[in-house]
């Protein structure tokens, strides 16, 4: 495996800690593709929907065997693509955030998406971003991260996001707080692939930095370690 993957950066972290926008921004940097797990979590969560977690296994497999992931471009401008077509923001919702979080407890889930994930990495040197990146999908990356913040931050951070996305019915930031804290636990004390740094990942609290600061971080590491 490691011949495969000496060149995949992993970046994990719990929801809202910038892991998307330090992915899209170093794979820039490096001239590759960036590969957002959560968003393919997502999509498995919005085709199983809410009876998900109550399917069959061959009922869940039967929906994932009908997804194909593919990725076009670099950096920023990398595209997942979904049966040949981009993903679109229906995917950004928190109701299909706590989906994606509810199905990714699921074994055939994961395993569905462990092994796109990897077929991906065997094509291409990604900057993969999810929540068990560095611990189970590519646990012989080159190089590992771990980003994390309060939740009370996070929070703040999703708000705006929400705000520059120009979402109606936005969510209190008291709620939206609770929201990202039962997220947290669920991911964090779930039986398959929990939320863990790798044991070699380099890990990074985002509240104590602004954006170019955990940039800064992230490549300087690289360099070391190249």
């Amino acid at each position: 495996m490691a011949d495969h993957f000496r060149e995949i950066v992993t970046l994990d972290g719990p929801a809202g800690v910038g892991k998307t926008t330090m992915a899209k921004r170093l794979a820039g940097a490096l001239g590759i593709p960036y590969l957002d797990t959560g968003a393919m979590y997502r999509v498995c969560g919005m085709r199983l929907g809410e009876e998900g977690a109550t399917m069959p296994e061959s009922a869940i497999m039967e929906v994932l065997r009908s997804i194909d992931f593919a990725l076009e471009g670099s950096g920023a401008e990398t595209k997942l693509l979904v049966d040949m077509h981009p993903v679109g923001a229906e995917i950004r919702t928190e109701r299909v955030g706590m989906l994606a979080s509810t199905v990714g407890t699921l074994a055939p889930v994961r395993a569905y998406c462990r092994e796109a994930q990897q077929g991906l990495g065997r094509l291409t040197p990604l900057v993969a971003e999810g929540r068990d990146m560095g611990t189970v999908v590519f646990p012989d990356a080159a190089h590992k991260f771990f980003l994390d913040a309060e939740p009370e931050i996070r929070a703040r951070r999703r708000l705006n996001q929400l705000k520059e996305m120009g979402t109606s019915d936005l969510p209190t930031l008291e709620d939206l707080a609770a929201q990202i804290a039962a997220r947290d636990h669920q991911d964090r004390t779930r039986s398959e692939a929990p939320l863990k740094p790798a044991e070699d990942a380099v890990i990074i609290d985002t509240g104590e930095l602004d954006v170019d600061g955990v940039f800064e971080r992230l490549l300087q590491a690289i360099k070391a370690k190249s």
